[in-house]
This record gives C-alpha cells, sequence and structure tokens, in this order.
C-alpha cells in the first residue's frame, strides 16, 4: 500500500469524527470538495468504501473502524509534538478552543472565563460543547474538546483533574409556594410535585442519595437542561434540585425562594478535565491555567 501522507490521516480522523462530509471541512477549514478528493484517495488506499451515506451520516464500515483507533492516536501523538515544539502567543492567536460545559456551566461560569481570557487573548475562539455525561472520555481521547467541566467524575485513564469549585445541593422553588414556607421538611418534600432535570447533564448525586435512602416523590417534568427552570418554578408548585450557586443566581432574577434540602446530600466537586498528553502544548496549558484562574479570581 503506498504511503498514507498526515493530511488524508487527519480527514479521515476528523470525518470518522463528524460523520459528516460538510461538518469535517469547517473544523479542517478547508472545502467539502477537498475533503471528498480525500476521502477518495483513502479509498483507493485502503481499498475500501470506508464510509457509507445513511440518513444518520457517513457510517464508518468494518475497515474503517478497525484503523480508526490506530490513526487516531498516532495523529494525536504526531499533533502533541508538534505543539509541543510551538510557542503560543495569546494576543496574537486566533486558535480555536473547544470546551464542554453543562447549560449550568454555561450560566454559572463561561461569564467569568470569558472575562478573564478575552483580554488576554482577544482574538482566540471559544466553541462551548453541550456536555454529554458518558461521551466526555471519548471527546478527549479523540480531541473533540480540550477541556471539559463537570461536577461528574471522568475517570478515563490518562485524563487530568483540577478542582475548580465546592458546591453543594439545595431545592429551588416558587417564592409564593402555595404549601411550604421557609423551611421545607421530608412530608413537605415527598408531597410536592418535582422537576427532574436528565441524567445526562452530569448531575446525580442527589438524585442517587434519594434512591438510596428509599424517598418516594411525585416527579412531574424532566427536562433536558437547567436554563428553563427559573420561568417554569415562578409559573408553578414545583420544586426542583440545583447547585447552590446557580440556585442563588436564579433566586436574584426571579420570584424565587432557596431552601435546604430535608435530607443529607454530601457536597460535590466541580473539576477541570483534560487529556494528559495535551499539557505539553504550550497553547492547551495556558487555556487550562486560565480558566483555573478564571474560576479562582471570581470565587
Amino acid at each position: 500500500m503506498p504511503s498514507l501522507d498526515l493530511n488524508l490521516v487527519r480527514v479521515f480522523v476528523t470525518l470518522f469524527d463528524a460523520r459528516s462530509v460538510t461538518l469535517a471541512a469547517e473544523q479542517l477549514h478547508v472545502t467539502q470538495p477537498s475533503v471528498s478528493y480525500a476521502l477518495s484517495r483513502l479509498r483507493d488506499l485502503f481499498d475500501d468504501r470506508l464510509f457509507i451515506r445513511s440518513r444518520e451520516g457517513m457510517e464508518p464500515t468494518f475497515t474503517a473502524m478497525q484503523i480508526y483507533p490506530s490513526l487516531r492516536d498516532s495523529l494525536a501523538q504526531i499533533d502533541n509534538v508538534l505543539e509541543s515544539n510551538r510557542e503560543f502567543d495569546p494576543q496574537h492567536s486566533r486558535r480555536r478552543f473547544r470546551l464542554a460545559l453543562t447549560d449550568l456551566g454555561e450560566m454559572a461560569l463561561l461569564p467569568r472565563i470569558l472575562a478573564h481570557i478575552h483580554p488576554i487573548a482577544p482574538d482566540i475562539e471559544l466553541e462551548v460543547i453541550a456536555l454529554e455525561i458518558d461521551k466526555v472520555g471519548e471527546w478527549l481521547a479523540t480531541g473533540k474538546v480540550n477541556a471539559v467541566i463537570c461536577s461528574c467524575p471522568i475517570t478515563t485513564p490518562g485524563i487530568e483533574r483540577r478542582v475548580i469549585l465546592n458546591e453543594r445541593y439545595v431545592c429551588l422553588l416558587n417564592r409564593d409556594h402555595t404549601s411550604i414556607g421557609n423551611h421545607l421538611s421530608l412530608e413537605q418534600f415527598i408531597a410536592a410535585r418535582h422537576a427532574v432535570v436528565a441524567a445526562s447533564s452530569g448531575h446525580g448525586l442527589a438524585e442517587d442519595v434519594i434512591h438510596e435512602l428509599g424517598i418516594q416523590r411525585k416527579v412531574s417534568l424532566v427536562v433536558p437542561h437547567f436554563s428553563i427552570l427559573p420561568r417554569i418554578l415562578q409559573e408553578s408548585d414545583l420544586l426542583v434540585i440545583l447547585p447552590q450557586q446557580i440556585a442563588a443566581a436564579f433566586e436574584r432574577e426571579a420570584p424565587l425562594k432557596v431552601l435546604e434540602l430535608p435530607f443529607e446530600v454530601p457536597p460535590f466537586d466541580v473539576a477541570l478535565y483534560w487529556q494528559e498528553y495535551t499539557t505539553r502544548s504550550p497553547a492547551q496549558r495556558w487555556f487550562c491555567e486560565n480558566i483555573i484562574e478564571a474560576i479562582a479570581s471570581s470565587g
């Protein structure tokens, strides 16, 4: 088989992750015909179609799935060597960084991060990826994201972790709730109607405690994101469990109140995660260090 150049490897890995010629072209900053041409060369090299069009996008063949891990890891190692020998000048860089966050993280942490980073790196681009907790290990390993901020532990090998916040859970509800005043008893908690945020948000500790305690409650609403909750709560008698900092922010912006939970939920850490080997990259190191500084300086 003829030699496989680095550009073709990059196209293959990007297309495998994106499952779309259009998205791959955008991520590689090339035209769609360029990606199609590269795919044609790859097909000739491997004597395989590699990707087949379907309703879900470009589906990899068995051969593509076999060669992907090796090509992905090789590309990551090459990029790491190149990055480790390249200076990073934040003042003039136009680099794009990708950060995975929950919508809670977007509301509570993103303004602090932007306020810290943009004055010292005015031309960088920060792309926020909606957190899917079951995929973040893969995202970090493949380089889809530079870093992740979440409260759910990521145990994938080769991942670095730095705690940036200590948090605890509280209950948020309408300030004029018809049956609950300034104290929430366990009986009131069980009798009330509840809103729950989907487990994919990465906030499942309180739900685990409720399950362990055998508490049965009335779940009336399940939503995928936290951001809609203030409007829902101020127009209903629903209760929701939230991290204290964002609950306090919602309380300041809407006619809501924060109450302590009627059972013990351990405090938890919010941490920044990144792939260990990428720390050798000056740009990656700068990015992670400045996120940590941004949260620490505004805490």
